[in-house]
């Protein structure tokens, strides 16, 4: 293959904690990338023993050895989009940071991770500030859902699509390049069918409705969206076009999530419909 073949294929880098049950994390983020085109590489921040029926344990890196995998990937690979999932604590955040403030990749994204569905704490309530205060400003996006989007900002949750977009505009203002308010907890409990995100940027507020799909087999959506992010970004014009792209290919992996029947818990998403 020739040199300039070569560089038409996208690399995107996942930092972020292992799956074991291979649903979510680095495993969910490699597949994303995979399925999408582009070629992936990794630094893990912790390892998880998980499956789809909950997180067990957990067993943070140690910060040297993650900048340690940082410097390897960015000494030697192009790397053309970066994704962020679980951080685990603070040391661990300012690692990251330092990294990324070292190598400057063109494209950042946040996946703000703090609790798995089933509850488990992914990051240290002590490491919220650390997130908001040294990683934001380095986001070129960030994608929280209500629960984080309220602990990043210190506030109630938001029940309404309004009051989404008040803390949208005020993760901007906390240094986020642009925000993706998820609201796939905004009607949940009340057993409404719509799941409405909004795309924030300086210069826009986007709606991306969305219907909910009747599966209980949502493991990992919150790692594929934003690892669909991080792949398409490089490939899109802005961030409307991304986000509309990444969450069409998304809803067709959780409508095909049936076909998987992976555990006997909250199985994983479908990231490979289009090719199996």
């Amino acid at each position: 293959m020739s040199s300039s073949k070569t560089e038409t294929i996208r690399h995107a880098l996942t930092i972020a904690g292992s799956d074991s049950g291979g649903g979510a994390g680095v495993q969910a983020d490699l597949k994303t990338f995979s399925a999408l085109g582009v070629y992936g590489m990794s630094v893990l921040t912790a390892l998880t023993a998980q499956n789809t029926q909950g997180v067990s344990a957990v067993h943070p890196v140690p910060p040297d050895f993650i900048a340690a995998q940082c410097d390897a990937v960015f000494s030697d690979i192009r790397v053309d989009a970066v994704k962020m999932g679980m951080l685990a604590n603070a040391d661990i955040i300012s690692a990251v940071a330092a990294s990324l403030r070292k190598y400057q990749p063109r494209y950042i994204v946040l996946d703000t991770v703090m609790i798995a569905k089933g509850g488990h704490t992914l990051l240290d309530p002590a490491a919220i500030n650390a997130l908001r205060d040294e990683l934001l400003p380095l986001a070129s996006i960030i994608t929280p859902n209500l629960p984080e989007a309220a602990a990043l900002l210190n506030c109630t949750e938001a029940k309404t699509e309004d009051e989404m977009r008040v803390q949208g505009r005020a993760l901007l203002a906390a240094g986020a390049q642009a925000v993706l308010m998820k609201g796939g907890h905004l009607h949940a409990n009340g057993g409404g069918d719509q799941c409405p995100d909004w795309l924030m940027t300086p210069d826009a507020e986007i709606l991306f409705p969305a219907t909910r799909i009747a599966t209980r087999h949502t493991h990992g959506t919150g790692c594929t969206l934003s690892a669909a992010l991080a792949a398409l970004r490089p490939q899109r014009e802005d961030w409307e076009s991304t986000v509309g792209d990444a969450k069409a290919w998304l809803l067709k992996a959780i409508a095909n999530a049936e076909r998987l029947e992976v555990g006997h818990g909250i199985g994983p998403v479908h990231h490979f419909h289009q090719w199996w």
